[in-house]
């Protein structure tokens, strides 16, 4: 299925139509204050997992991580990737470059302040791409105005203006703007300034609740007020960017939609500063799903969400709860004696939706031991990952060493070990060898070998537990402490031969940094998370470049 195909939900509905990313909603098409103003016309999806949702404490996603997971978004039928900041540092550029350059089927979209050289970096990272998007903010609460970036009202309508025309310049069919803690902001202040970007040629205004402080009838009413007092907006695209610090991020993106936003700003499992961001794979579904009152086609590819989910998941280390709406383990369990009856005589008595709309039940048993290297390329271009020369040989490396150990391996297993050689890619140090004796009788010892450009680095150390005992010896070995904040692990699928994940969380110089990996032993697994995490903290030293200040 290509990504502008939309999904059916309990295949007894019919697909909704798709529209063209970025499209203008039609002017005048509701009375102002209408509450179904711009209905049938399509949402176009605006993730920002690599953006915002990498602005989660601990996350540290490398080049090639965030090069497979834009290619996965693609997949899922996403229409605008916010791949990153590129004035944050050398490596967020390189990496907003590369994605720019190599992911096709999308805008792509880099963030910038309404400051010059943040403007002028944004667009050299992101001018090779098939659709390039400059995205530019600045604050428009009084509160942000006198505490954050001390400038008057009059002095941010005029910025707003000196940068927006600098950013249509240089990027002159597709420019976003967004009023940063928009919901806070005076509205008349507000309406105001959202003119001056549509009028100097900003073709998606953007509305953040940047704190997450809005209600949804609140929300509702702010967006029915700035189609009032702002005319410029009948002709452009109106953008929504919420956050979840009351758990509203999803109830309020859908109260803007149906109060005619068109764009909606999400991440993949809710990722982003503080409580996260609205999560993509909810607002999708209820859209998909309650398309009777909501009337809004999309373009995502539903059957792609678990296996976005999972990856991202997977590559920031960041656990999905299990009772997480739509993409949570319990999604479709039923532990209730009433509820399995029910389902068993008539699925739709306490299921809204089928597993298999959004990807689940595709972790049947697929290779075994003799499964040969051209089977496992085609099952993982199946999965939606693609591997050639040395990646696949390393890949199919790990695939014997685990067959070899387990009768089967199944999807679930060979996206885990599909995912760990896209990780290693870039990893500044890795882990070669180790060692662990321990006992019931005995301190554990452990030793480790790690390899650093070339050159072998011992490490050992003698502890309480053998966890303990490898982690130690691998800050012996890098020569970086760190202290454990968690630790948790789980089976990647079923039996005592399951795979084991292993993801940890690790405190060093006052910052978080996190760590998943895989095995078929727990202890390899462990040392494997726990070298991850001192990775990300090499990454992050070598990248050079002082962060601006976080947004939205």
């Amino acid at each position: 299925m290509s990504a502008s195909e939309s999904n059916t939900v309990a295949g007894d509905a019919e697909p909704a139509a798709a529209g063209a990313a970025g499209a203008a909603p039609a002017a005048g098409s509701a009375p102002a204050g209408s509450a179904r103003r711009n209905a049938g016309a399509p949402v176009v999806f605006f993730d920002t997992t690599l953006r915002d949702g990498e602005q989660s404490p601990g996350i540290s996603l490398n080049m090639s991580e965030k090069l497979e997971i834009a290619h996965q978004l693609v997949r899922l039928g996403v229409d605008v990737i916010e791949a990153g900041f590129p004035a944050t540092s050398p490596g967020d550029f390189e990496a907003v470059q590369a994605i720019a350059r190599e992911v096709k089927g999308a805008v792509i979209c880099g963030l910038a302040r309404c400051v010059e050289s943040d403007i002028r970096t944004c667009w050299d990272a992101i001018k090779d791409a098939e659709r390039p998007r400059i995205h530019t903010f600045v604050s428009t609460s009084d509160i942000h105005l006198e505490h954050q970036i001390k400038k008057t009202r009059p002095e941010v309508i005029e910025l707003t203006r000196e940068m927006v025309d600098l950013a249509v310049s240089l990027c002159p069919s597709d420019v976003e703007f967004s009023a940063m803690d928009a919901t806070r902001s005076d509205v008349d202040f507000l309406a105001e300034v959202l003119q001056v970007a549509i009028e100097c040629g900003a073709t998606t205004i953007n509305v953040p609740d940047t704190v997450g402080y809005t209600l949804p009838t609140e929300f509702a009413a702010l967006i029915d007020s700035l189609y009032e007092k702002t005319p410029g907006l009948a002709d452009v695209v109106l953008a929504v960017h919420c956050h979840n610090d009351l758990g509203l991020a999803v109830a309020n993106s859908l109260a803007a939609i149906e109060h005619g936003a068109t764009q909606v700003e999400v991440a993949v499992n809710g990722l982003g500063e503080r409580a996260g961001n609205a999560a993509i794979e909810e607002v999708a579904m209820a859209l998909v799903t309650r398309r009777d009152q909501l009337d809004r086609p999309v373009n995502i590819v539903t059957t792609e969400i678990a296996r976005t989910s999972r990856m991202v998941s997977n590559l920031t280390g960041y656990e999905v709860q299990p009772n997480k709406a739509i993409v949570g383990k319990n999604a479709f369990a039923h532990e209730s004696g009433i509820h399995q009856d029910g389902v068993l005589k008539e699925r739709t008595t306490f299921e809204i939706m089928h597993a298999k709309d959004i990807g689940l039940g595709d972790s049947d048993i697929v290779l075994g031991k003799h499964s040969g290297r051209h089977a496992l390329k085609s099952r993982l271009a199946e999965l939606g990952i693609h591997l050639t020369g040395e990646e696949l040989d390393e890949a199919f490396r790990r695939f014997k060493d685990v067959a070899d150990k387990k009768k089967q391996v199944t999807a679930l297993d060979l996206e885990a070990l599909a995912t760990e050689e896209i990780r290693e890619r870039q990893d500044v140090y890795s882990l070669t060898r180790f060692y662990v004796s321990a006992g019931s009788e005995i301190i554990p010892t452990s030793q480790v070998q790690v390899m650093h450009e070339g050159a072998a680095r011992e490490g050992k150390a003698f502890s309480g537990g053998s966890v303990e005992s490898v982690f130690r010896a691998i800050d012996d070995a890098v020569g970086i402490t760190g202290k454990l904040l968690d630790y948790r692990v789980r089976s990647i699928s079923s039996g005592k031969d399951a795979l084991a994940e292993v993801r940890v969380v690790v405190e060093v110089a006052g910052k978080t940094y996190a760590g998943q990996a895989v095995s078929i032993d727990v202890l390899e697994a462990s040392a494997k998370a726990y070298m991850r995490a001192l990775n990300n903290v090499a990454q992050q030293r070598e990248a050079r470049g002082a962060n601006p200040e976080r947004v939205f």
